[in-house]
């Protein structure tokens, strides 16, 4: 997804996402949010998600580590913090020459439930969207089905897996030595 330069409103490291998806849904943005997770941070891996906003709705998501979109980005992007995120504000102009790519829509609710499990939050943001948006998407009838799909996409990134495990070990060995243990 290229997306056009624009108004940097607010950028921050925060340990949860629900705090930048409520400052966009605050604000009306329209624009995109950049969240680079933790292991891109820390571990230099690749890979960053980017949600675009119509009114501080969210719309699309894409995410760069994986070249995936939509409720899949999303999964992919679903890992512990911190996060360090910028909200771009961008004219109603410079969002259309991003496209409406059916492969990256999300229903307006889904980055809350998904990134920061929020649902009083998602519901705001369902709220606020404009009656034609769809709400759901087929995957959503069924949670269960829908959570399924996330871990199964989730435990089939090896690469993610394994950043997951080297973070670990070295979060453990930093640890021991503070402790005085060999």
């Amino acid at each position: 997804m290229n997306v056009p330069e624009g108004r940097l409103v607010h950028s921050r490291v925060v340990a949860d996402p629900r705090d930048p998806l409520a400052a966009a849904l605050d604000r009306s943005l329209t624009g995109y949010a950049v969240f680079e997770p933790q292991e891109t941070l820390l571990l230099d891996a690749g890979g960053h998600g980017i949600i675009t906003f119509r009114d501080g709705v969210p719309e699309q998501a894409y995410y760069t580590g994986t070249d995936r979109g939509g409720p899949s980005a999303l999964a992919d992007l679903g890992m512990p913090g911190p996060y360090h995120v910028e909200l771009v504000a961008l004219d109603d102009a410079a969002l259309a020459r991003i496209g409406d790519h059916a492969e990256l829509a999300v229903p307006p609710g889904m980055p809350a439930e998904r990134l920061a499990g929020d649902p009083a939050l998602a519901a705001s943001t369902r709220r606020a969207a404009p009656a034609d948006r769809e709400t759901e998407t087929p995957t959503d009838d069924d949670p269960d089905r829908s959570e399924a799909g996330a871990v199964e996409a989730f435990l089939d990134d090896e690469a993610k897996i394994d950043a997951i495990k080297q973070q670990a070990r070295a979060e453990a060995k930093q640890r021991a030595e503070e402790w005085g243990f060999d």
